[in-house]
């Protein structure tokens, strides 16, 4: 099931935190186009590869490499003389480009090529000479295989979906915070899946900055750098009351919301407060079978969403988002929905307004089937770690008793921040570039 996390980390640190039943279904993302991202062979894996020939083909201005497997690449010639990796074209202490692209001939030509010291020696026109190691050309392949093996080795957009059973992958929260395996695992988790949850932090304020610190830095908005979740008289969020919170991503009020979210259970309600969380990428797509139609104005008309008040700072914020942003082969890659802040402005032709509030509502029906809820409880010390451009959360209303009421502590982090400790991460951990 979740299998292939337990051989990334030491003594079992991720477990199984039961959702609703015992058994997640988890579905494989589909991919607009010829194959999945996990079908496309890695390029090249293990050993340096072994050039038989390079030739340039001078009426195409490509280099064609024909490798020892019996598979060939291309390359164009501006490309390779715009990536010389002599340190005359490339800062090597910063893998920067120092080439100026004012001084890059994008029509040049190729004076000769021969293999050297099992490299790629290239001369151009002007007598600049550029040396390639063949792992590096391997790597960087044209063909449409190559490229998104190495797009999902860069950006790890394969994900997982699930439903109602999902059993959320569980973490001790000192070991992520110590371990670098257990951290690489809860990072390619959160990746993946979504969602993550650690266990084991002292239950008092402050875990979230420093779980923000085995990352990075954290994300500073409106509301301050961490935030306290809590019931609050004048509230000026109505996440800060202790009503019913309907499924949704945070900040859609920005053209930018923070990518991940971590939430600490300080104190938890003694009656009511348990939490909810929805798959949106799983849930759009099942929207796109469904009702193409409702996905395609959902995907396409822009939402107006406003939040203003006084926190760290007083602020009046206005986007307009896509419910559901898609890429430009049409996947899923974020969704921007909060009732609570969706502005009573709605900049749209008054032909398309009907259809807008029939989709809308399409898809929130959706969200909301049984069916597709996770629902689970925080208790002190628990911490939630989630995707926040896919996952809608919600939160049950409970009992509130002033002071010694429910507690969480919240902050943000961007998936920037995320991947690059990953990347840094996998390459500590196995090797990988």
């Amino acid at each position: 099931m979740l299998s292939y996390l337990t051989r990334w980390v030491s003594r079992g640190a991720f477990q199984a935190l039961k959702g609703t039943s015992s058994r997640p279904q988890l579905v494989k993302t589909p991919h607009i186009g010829n194959q999945t991202l996990a079908a496309a062979p890695l390029p090249f894996t293990g050993g340096s590869p072994g050039v038989r020939q390079a030739r340039a083909l001078d009426q195409e201005r490509l280099l064609q490499i024909d490798w020892d497997d019996g598979s060939c690449s291309l390359y164009p010639f501006t490309w390779l003389r715009d990536n010389c990796q002599c340190p005359h074209c490339t800062l090597q202490s910063a893998q920067a480009r120092s080439l100026l692209f004012t001084n890059l001939d994008v029509h040049t030509g190729m004076d000769q090529v021969q293999l050297m010291d099992n490299k790629v020696s290239i001369t151009w026109p002007d007598q600049h000479s550029s040396d390639f190691d063949p792992d590096w050309l391997k790597k960087r392949c044209f063909s449409s295989e190559a490229r998104q093996a190495q797009q999902e080795e860069l950006f790890l957009n394969e994900r997982e979906y699930w439903d109602s059973s999902l059993q959320i992958p569980t973490a001790d929260f000192e070991e992520v915070l110590h371990d670098d395996k257990a951290a690489l695992a809860w990072l390619e988790a959160l990746r993946r899946i979504g969602i993550v949850y650690l266990r084991g932090a002292p239950a008092e304020q402050g875990q979230v900055a420093r779980l923000s610190q085995r990352i990075g830095y954290l994300r500073l908005t409106f509301y301050g750098h961490t935030w306290q979740v809590q019931d609050k008289p004048m509230a000026n969020n109505v996440a800060y009351t202790s009503g019913e919170l309907s499924l949704h991503t945070d900040y859609p009020a920005l053209h930018h919301p923070p990518g991940v979210q971590f939430l600490h259970c300080v104190r938890q309600a003694d009656q009511g407060g348990e939490s909810e969380v929805v798959d949106g990428f799983h849930m759009a797509e099942q929207l796109r079978r469904e009702d193409p139609e409702a996905f395609n104005i959902l995907s396409s008309l822009r939402v107006d969403f406003t939040d203003s008040g006084a926190d760290f700072c007083d602020f009046s914020v206005q986007s307009k988002n896509h419910i559901i942003d898609v890429d430009s082969e049409g996947r899923v890659t974020r969704i921007n929905y909060n009732n609570a802040t969706r502005d009573s402005v709605l900049d749209v032709p008054l032909h398309q307004v009907q259809p807008f509030y029939s989709s809308l509502k399409a898809f929130v029906e959706l969200l909301s089937r049984p069916e597709n809820v996770c629902t689970y409880r925080m208790e002190p010390g628990d911490l939630v770690t989630f995707d926040n451009w896919r996952l809608l959360h919600g939160r049950k209303s409970y009992l509130s008793r002033g002071q010694n009421s429910r507690h969480l502590e919240g902050a943000y982090l961007d998936w920037d921040e995320v991947m690059s400790r990953l990347r840094i991460l996998r390459k500590a951990v196995r090797g990988e570039c």
